[in-house]
């Protein structure tokens, strides 16, 4: 399911100097969900093939729009103190930034042209050119890979695979848009998945030549549409899921078969084509479990990629496997190392591979040497994003619970560098919660990690009501990182300590502690949390725990409906998004199969046993704390009828609640008007119950 927000801190360095700076300048003040929604945000770095220069995106938000709006930016890393650049400024975005082989353009997409098309920016001399469209195509690109050699470029494109050009999968599209007999008719799963429901088109991989200048020269080759399935996956699959060779000739790929099985089905392969076309092989055909984002080694004679090891569980631990090109043989690399990687990129040497992972409340780069598979951190605390590594240079973002991303740099073995201040003025007259990171004895006596914050405006000696909130996933974490959704600084700018704790289930502490929630929903996790929140209360006496709420999304809205029934005195009121009600209607209506399948042991009809074992819905006659319901209405990972559900089931008990449906959201709040409302709904909520002693 992944509803994902991703030691001991005190105050940061930064947001201390910070503190101090505007001390003179403005009287501190809390942060806010205006702060919040408006916050620039940094993403995508990609370095230069001669590690002189990081470009990245920075997303703003237009509220007029309601929406974001994302430019490319260039920081020169051989400048002393570098000094970011603006590269891009148009109404329409410009996204996915790649840097040709030269060095000399960088690629990127945006829909300034009407669709979304590859386009190139000049960068000869210093100062950018005028951007040149570089495909134009009748379809969208929806993302796209430059040839090492700057000869070919592979993109994805939404298509009916029996179309014999694009040209016909427009004309059926603007069809089917005119027809006014709208029913639609399907004979296997996937129908709908997370937010869309299913039109009959397929993500396919293509690949079309470059001239000299850059542009397309010739027609798309279809290099994925011979095997049912989408390259990248969806919803959220991307670039990462193919990449050419160092030589241009090959391009590697994952896909997963869809058939009658797609919807229960997590086996993904890797499959290696000819970047001009030709037939896939399949390299992972032996592992019916999940293998993705291969990355070729710099001399092109390895494949380093992820592998899972169990079919149908989507949180397994991702390994990283090496396969010789030559032979076919495959081995383990850091078999020990108890870890999930996120992604992998190769150092220019091919000496070792840099690496991401979640590590006990925090989200690291790792280097792994790729001979005897030995683990080095090259950063400590919070929360690492995208990275790209070119020479030995490697170029990230990195938040903390005090901080949105900020772009770094590093020379590998050497100190990072920040290069952006985003947000650094607008906020200057923040006052961020200070936050600590505690651990105590959960359940079967099992060391747990929890995080605490202040209120902005905290005093020595004063108690304050607490917002306890509750991750999703359920193979989550709430650690050192920042969330545009769910974010403790917006509950202690509203006066609000909070607690959260990475119960058992929870990522970045072994693949054993993760696994061990799966089959018991609601078992160890409400022990966890019941005993985590004692031991913060014990810890930190600026806890009242008399005047506390608990909130959750996803995994941590249901595990609102389990406190209702089965930890019915916890709390003075709840808040519950996008959870699940009734275990049987989540299996039958649930679009990923595989999700409820894996934690129950097997299909609902199987083994409907365990499904009803932690089904909130058999404790409904023991609810009585206030509860607001919120559901946005394209969830279709839990559906609405949840929410309509739980707010019934409120209703009928005469339970003060509330119901707040957003009929324009997924599983997530993105639009920016939303995520304002959806904020001072729940505080309004909040202060209703905790606000008076």
């Amino acid at each position: 399911m992944n509803f994902r927000l991703p030691s001991l801190v005190r105050l940061l360095p930064v947001a201390a100097a910070t503190l101090a700076a505007t001390s003179a300048m403005a009287a501190p003040r809390g942060f806010t969900v205006e702060d919040l929604v408006n916050m620039e945000r940094v993403g995508s770095p990609a370095v230069s093939p001669d590690a002189s220069r990081v470009v990245y995106t920075v997303r703003s938000t237009d509220m007029s729009k309601n929406r974001g709006h994302t430019e490319l930016w260039m920081v020169d890393l051989r400048a002393g103190k570098p000094a970011p650049q603006r590269l891009t400024e148009h109404a329409s975005s410009s996204t996915e930034p790649e840097w040709s082989a030269s060095g000399d353009a960088v690629y990127f997409l945006s829909t300034r042209s009407g669709s979304s098309q590859v386009w190139r920016l000049p960068l000869g001399g210093g100062k950018p050119g005028e951007p040149v469209k570089v495909t134009d195509l009748p379809l969208d690109v929806e993302s796209f890979r430059v040839s090492p050699l700057g000869d070919r470029v592979a993109m994805s494109l939404s298509v009916f695979r029996d179309c014999a050009d694009l040209a016909c999968t427009r004309q059926r599209a603007e069809a089917k848009e005119k027809d006014k007999a709208t029913g639609k008719l399907y004979d296997r799963l996937f129908v709908r998945h997370w937010d869309t429901w299913n039109d009959g088109r397929n993500n396919v991989l293509f690949s079309a030549p470059l001239d000299a200048a850059g542009k397309v020269s010739g027609q798309p080759v279809s290099l994925s549409g011979t095997l049912d399935g989408d390259v990248p996956s969806k919803p959220f699959g991307d670039r990462e899921e193919f990449r050419f060779s160092p030589d241009g000739k090959s391009i590697v790929f994952a896909a997963r078969i869809a058939g009658k099985t797609e919807a229960w089905s997590t086996n993904f392969d890797l499959y290696t084509v000819p970047a001009a076309g030709g037939a896939p092989r399949n390299l992972t055909l032996e592992n019916p479990a999940w293998d993705t984002k291969g990355v070729y080694s710099p001399d092109g004679r390895t494949l380093a990629y992820l592998a899972m090891a169990r079919p149908g569980f989507e949180a397994d631990r991702y390994q990283i496997m090496l396969l010789d090109i030559a032979t076919g043989q495959k081995r383990k690399l850091a078999a020990d190392w108890d870890r999930s990687p996120g992604s992998l990129q190769w150092r220019a040497d091919g000496k070792a591979l840099i690496v991401d992972a979640e590590d006990v409340g925090q989200h690291r780069l790792f280097s792994i040497d790729a001979i005897d598979g030995k683990v080095t951190a090259l950063t400590d605390k919070g929360a690492i994003g995208a990275f790209d590594v070119r020479g030995d240079t490697v170029a990230y973002t990195q938040a903390n619970l005090a901080s949105g991303a900020q772009l770094y740099a590093m020379k590998l073995g050497g100190q990072s560098a920040q290069l952006t201040k985003l947000n650094a003025e607008r906020l200057a007259d923040v006052r961020w919660g200070d936050y600590e990171q505690f651990s105590f004895k959960g359940a079967n006596g099992d060391t747990v990690y929890g995080h605490v914050m202040k209120p902005w405006n905290a005093e020595p000696g004063k108690k304050y009501p607490v917002a306890f909130l509750v991750h999703g996933g359920p193979q989550g974490s709430f650690g050192n990182g920042w969330s545009y959704r769910w974010n403790p600084q917006v509950y202690a700018g509203a006066g609000y300590a909070t607690v959260f704790i990475d119960f058992h289930g929870s990522t970045g502490y072994g693949q054993k502690f993760t696994d061990s929630i799966s089959g018991d929903w609601g078992g160890k996790p409400l022990e966890d949390l019941k005993k985590g929140l004692d031991a913060a209360v014990k810890k930190f006496p600026w806890l009242d725990r008399e005047r506390s709420c608990a909130l959750g999304a996803s995994y941590g809205g249901y595990m609102m409906n389990w406190i209702a029934g089965n930890w019915n005195d916890g709390f003075r009121c709840l808040v519950n998004h996008d959870g699940v009600f009734d275990s049987r209607g989540m299996a039958y209506s649930t679009e990923e199969q595989w999700f409820t399948d894996w934690e129950n042991g097997g299909a609902y009809f199987a083994v409907p046993n365990n499904h009803e074992r932690f089904n909130p819905v058999h404790h409904v006659n023991k609810w009585k704390t206030p509860m607001l319901v919120i559901q946005g209405d394209l969830d279709f990972r839990i559906p609405t009828a949840q929410a309509l559900s739980t707010f019934t089931a409120l209703q009928r008990k005469g339970i003060d609640s509330q119901l707040l449906v957003f009929p324009d959201e997924n599983h997530w709040v993105l639009k920016p008007a939303n995520s304002v409302q959806w904020h001072h709904t729940v505080m309004n909520w909040l202060d209703r119950y905790l606000m008076q002693k």
